[in-house]
């Protein structure tokens, strides 16, 4: 949230002993920071400044937006002031129109007024007329009429006639004084208006900000809104700071009594609540004859069969029956149906799909299909997600292949319509770079000082000051005082709504009565204005369908196993628990793998030594930010190790912790514990959760901490251990995991790892096809796939496809074990991974060369007809070799393409129409210098970002011989604490917030790579080294501990100027 100002005047409860003598007042129109660059302040802070001042009640009226008021009704129910609801509206005619919703169905038909109005227009705006409104007249809406007395008479009677017409007793004139010099004159007009056309008058604020301290950052919004500077905002801007939120006190000396006292009878008539809302789910997929449990049951029991042919064991059938049980008392049936019937979609399809989350990992969704992890295989605390105490819906996450989610999307959108499902959308907020661009432009900064501070912005810094420590930029300058302070205070401001990356909210009726839908920025999209908190604060469903890059290289890798084999390959064929599998994790050889490929993880895998399932769900979820700060890694390790005694202080905490050697490390064990020990129900656990999520932003641990205290004294457990345990929950603020997702991931990370180990041409070959997406860019995985023994060939143009391939040699039988190492095939680089190289060129290549392979480059253009973009692009990677022989001489005989000047140069043209193409000479042989290892090597990363070729560091290693420098393998056979150079191309930087300013940089060199730690003093005096640095030289000492090997740096030097022309790219992540 934006930094706030100090309050105007206090509290107004404060200011007076006592309150009854403050007159009655209730906002009743305020906007919000939702209306966008219009209103300078949070709902939040409205509702809580209204509350300060003594208001009886206050309306968030955001223009043709509901996107802020469940934050507004969230803190309004802390507060215990009452909240309107409303929208503000500007007609196509000019007209001004405040709705505030008086009911259930008030609401519904402003919602859907919204609707219609967000529909009509394109994305971020709205179209309204009076026709609009009559044909969804809102008649459980009060409105106000906010005239604008500078319209000609006429309009203004004409306005007035219709208003009353359509809104008879309940329309009201809303009089806005702002101290601008005409307040008691625009009062008498007003009077004489509402005398005229019998409609009485009220007080309005027309609130943008809670204080007045904000007003130089509403002058700002107004500006980036109009794209002017603020200084030639003129009469836009406001003419002062009157629209805040005004004492009481200051109101009554503007304002007339009964006009004040309107306000408060027009708050009386508006009783809706969010509160109220209630969710129906979609009834459609119970078929005639069933009930929804019966048939939930009928699937559930076929699921069984298919599970278990033998039967399931009784713990299984136990737990199937109590879920079942609670579906049914909490009639979440539907729920589970739609879930169902959106995988069983998936899954004809060919769609590799996987459900997670403590609902998606229970005994029903595994026997429905939804999920594939076996529950007799994990502990799930089911009322994690689904409590009798709780009035929320369950949450099932479906993870689908990243390339074919667009599918599944279409299918419930075609399935339900688009008035019964839309997107759940996501407010994208100011950050820095953002902030300062803004902001500079509209304080009239040069454009070359702005785009220097953007770059110049790193990615961590508590502040945006401290994000610009490497800028060089003169703080003694007022301007740019002014800057960095309206671009902090900018930060956190909602921008604009975008899509979720996959929230669906689903309904039985028209889904714009619960919750306004407008159009996305993408074709055949629909968003509510709500996120995902907003959603869960009001307890409405959201069904997560969401894409996960590393479905879709799984399916493709299984794929191409399945062209090399006699039978296919699924996930349920591979065989569980390989203990080569977990060797091969122990040994952190796990480049690409899903979820234990980062630099964390690879260095906590030789110290955990995974042997099994289970213990890789703790794996994935121990390397968190909660255990963590909660101090539960190292207790862990030592009792696993057994360097510490595995003690529990009595049966029922054994019973939750016994599996994780009696240290919490999943969020469901926390909540458990709590139950088990301090005497919590299931609801208070899972509030429990709740909180621990959001303390760190909002605090609120306090009651919880004497809570469970309290009641673990009581039980007989001792104070410190009840401590212990509170700090430990205090950890998974910083995000802790829960068992059912890492349960989930497990089995993905298990299922890339086996492919890893057995099929590593054809891992690699699955991940290089899904890019972007892991870890690891692309140089990484085909440099691990050659050290695992995988041939890799060149982009080539006789032999490549727009995708990566593999390639056998003569003679290769298909392979009827798939749990055997296959080194068979070849990894083809595929015209993909060339950068600037359409899909459509590439494509039009292999069509054609099916007819025979290419003569030369002339011959290439004439039969594909690509354009000269993908021609230089192909040039460039040197994968026209076969036809030039250098790419030199390809770049040459590329050029000698003349092409006149088109009025539309950046699209794609071919050369058929280009009749100087045909006369230019391509036989002439022109003696041109064959390119260089090392000017090839700087063209492969220019034009792929990889090299086929030696490491770019293998061009220094005699040089760096002379000094001692020793390679990434060197290190293992250096002593501990032993001094080391290294050096090497830094591929990944981070500072996470738990290493308490510790950098963790990851270097590459010819022979692998190196973990080097900067400790925050030295990473303080090199800080542009260890924030911008391509090639980096590191002079530390050698650290090893359980087969992880680190180099503690104490100087660092800064060898990119040996790259040259050479760019490179570090993935860096806090």
């Amino acid at each position: 949230m934006a930094e706030k100002p100090p309050a105007e005047t206090g509290s107004a409860k404060q200011a007076e002993p006592g309150t009854a003598s403050l007159p009655l007042y209730a906002e009743l129109h305020c906007i919000s920071n939702f209306s966008f660059l219009r209103g300078a302040s949070f709902p939040e802070e409205l509702v809580e400044r209204a509350d300060e001042l003594g208001y009886r009640a206050i309306a968030i009226t955001d223009e043709c937006s509901l996107s802020g008021v469940v934050r507004a009704h969230t803190a309004a129910k802390q507060r215990h002031i009452k909240l309107i609801i409303g929208s503000e509206f500007v007609l196509a005619e000019g007209c001004r129109l405040i709705l505030l919703a008086c009911n259930r169905q008030g609401y519904g038909a402003l919602s859907h007024l919204i609707s219609c109005a967000r529909r009509d227009a394109q994305k971020g705006s709205y179209r309204i007329d009076r026709k609009m409104v009559e044909a969804n007249l809102p008649r459980d809406c009060l409105a106000l009429w906010n005239p604008d007395l500078r319209q000609s008479p006429e309009l203004i009677a004409c306005q007035a006639v219709w208003l009353s017409r359509q809104f008879q007793n309940r329309l009201w004139i809303a009089a806005e004084l702002l101290l601008r010099g005409d307040d008691r004159l625009k009062l008498q007009r007003l009077g004489k208006l509402g005398a005229q056309y019998d409609i009485p008058l009220c007080a309005a604020g027309g609130v943008y900000m809670h204080d007045a301290g904000r007003r130089i950052l509403q002058d700002t919004l107004t500006a980036i809104r109009l794209i002017r500077p603020i200084s030639e905002l003129g009469l836009d801007a406001e003419s002062n700071g009157q629209r805040h939120l005004r004492l009481p006190q200051r109101l009554a000396k503007l304002f007339p009594a009964e006009l004040l006292e309107a306000t408060v009878q027009i708050a009386e008539r508006c009783n809706f609540s969010l509160d109220e809302l209630r969710y129906e789910y979609p009834r459609e997929l119970v078929p005639d004859g069933y009930t929804p449990h019966g048939w939930l049951r009928e699937l559930t029991e076929a699921g069984v069969r298919e599970r278990w042919p033998a039967g399931a064991t009784p713990k299984v059938r136990n737990i199937i029956e109590h879920e079942l049980a609670l579906i049914k008392e909490l009639a979440y049936e539907h729920y589970f149906l739609t879930v169902h019937d959106m995988v069983a979609f998936a899954r004809s399809q060919h769609i590799l799909c996987q459900g997670r989350g403590s609902a998606a990992n229970s005994a029903v969704c595994y026997c429905l299909g939804i999920t594939e992890v076996d529950p007799a295989r994990v502990e799930v605390l089911f009322e994690r997600f689904i409590s009798k105490e709780r009035s929320e819906p369950p949450d099932i996450d479906v993870d689908f292949e990243n390339a074919r989610r667009e599918e599944v999307i279409q299918y419930i959108y075609n399935k339900y319509g688009r008035g019964r499902a839309a997107i759940t959308a996501t407010v994208i907020t100011y950050r820095s770079r953002s902030a300062i661009r803004d902001v500079g432009k509209v304080l009239g900064l040069d454009e070359a000082l702005l785009d220097h501070l953007a770059k110049s912005i790193y990615w961590w810094g508590a502040n945006l000051k401290e994000q610009l420590s490497d800028s060089d930029i003169d703080y003694s300058d007022p301007v740019i005082q002014k800057l960095v302070f309206l671009a902090q205070s900018l930060i956190g401001f909602p921008r604009h709504l975008s899509q979720h990356v996959g929230g669906f909210v689903i309904s039985q009726g028209p889904l714009t009565h619960l919750v306004p839908i407008e159009n996305a920025s993408m074709v055949d999209r629909t968003v509510i204005q709500w996120e995902k908190d907003d959603l869960e604060s009001l307890g409405l469903l959201k069904i997560d369908v969401l894409a996960l890059g590393m479905l879709t290289a799984v399916q493709k890798c299984l794929d191409l196993i399945s062209n090399y084999s006699i039978t296919p390959l699924t996930m349920q064929k591979i065989p569980a628990e390989d203990p080569k599998v977990y060797d091969m994790m122990g040994e952190a050889d796990t480049v690409g793998v899903f979820q234990i490929e980062s630099r964390a993880q690879m260095s906590m895998l030789p110290r955990l030594r995974p042997r099994n399932y289970y213990d890789l769900v703790i794996q994935i979820a121990i390397v968190r930010p909660g255990p963590i700060q909660g101090d539960m890694v190292h207790p862990y390790l030592n009792r696993r190790s057994g360097k510490e005694a595995v003690t529990y202080p009595s049966d029922a905490v054994r019973d939750t912790l016994e599996r994780t050697l009696g240290v919490p490390i999943f969020q469901e064990q926390v909540m458990q514990l709590a139950m088990v020990a301090a005497g919590f129900s299931g609801g208070e656990a899972d509030q429990l959760r709740r909180a621990m999520a959001a303390w760190k932003r909002k605090g609120g641990m306090e009651p919880y901490h004497n809570k469970l205290v309290q009641g673990m004294l009581e039980r007989g457990y001792e104070q410190e251990f009840a401590e212990q345990l509170f700090r430990q929950i205090k950890g998974f603020g910083d995000y802790g995991f829960p068992e059912s997702h890492s349960a989930s991931f497990a089995l993905i990370a298990y299922v890339s790892s086996w492919l890893k180990l057995y099929h590593p041409a054809a891992f690699c070959c699955g991940l290089l096809n899904s890019q972007p997406m892991g870890f690891y860019p692309p140089a990484q995985l085909i440099q691990d796939a050659e050290r695992h023994g995988v041939k890799v060939l060149p982009a080539e143009i006789s032999s490549s496809l727009y995708d990566c391939t593999l390639e056998f040699p003569k003679g290769c039988r298909k392979q009827n074990d798939h749990s055997r190492l296959c080194l068979d095939p070849k990894l083809r680089i595929g015209f993909r991974l060339i950068k600037g190289m359409s899909e459509t060129g590439a494509n039009a290549i292999t069509e054609v060369r099916q007819a025979g392979e290419f003569a030369s480059i002339q011959d290439l253009v004439f039969r594909s007809g690509i354009n000269k973009k993908d021609l230089e692009s192909l040039a460039a990677s040197d994968a026209l070799k076969g036809l030039s022989g250098d790419r030199h001489r390809a770049f040459w005989q590329a050029s000698g393409v003349e092409k006149e000047e088109r009025e539309n140069e950046s699209q794609s043209f071919s050369f058929f129409a280009d009749q100087n193409f045909a006369d230019s000479d391509f036989g002439i042989d022109v003696l041109l210098p064959v390119a260089s290892e090392g000017q090839n090597i700087v063209g492969d990363y220019t034009s792929t970002g990889f090299t086929l070729r030696r490491h770019p560091l293998a061009l220094f290693r005699e040089h760096l011989n002379n000094y001692q420098v020793s390679t990434a393998s060197d290190l293992a056979t250096i002593e501990i604490e032993a001094s080391a150079k290294v050096t090497g191309v830094v591929t990944c930087r981070q500072r996470p917030m738990t290493a308490a300013g510790v950098t963790f940089l990851t270097l590459e060199d010819e022979s692998g790579f190196i973990n080097v730690v900067v400790w925050p003093n030295l990473g303080e005096k090199f800080r542009p080294v260890v924030r911008q640095a391509m090639l980096l030289g590191v002079v530390g000492h050698v650290q090893k501990s359980e087969g992880v090997i680190h180099l503690i740096a104490r100087e660092l030097v800064d060898l990119s100027h040996w790259l040259g022309t050479m760019e490179l790219s570090s993935r860096d992540f806090t």
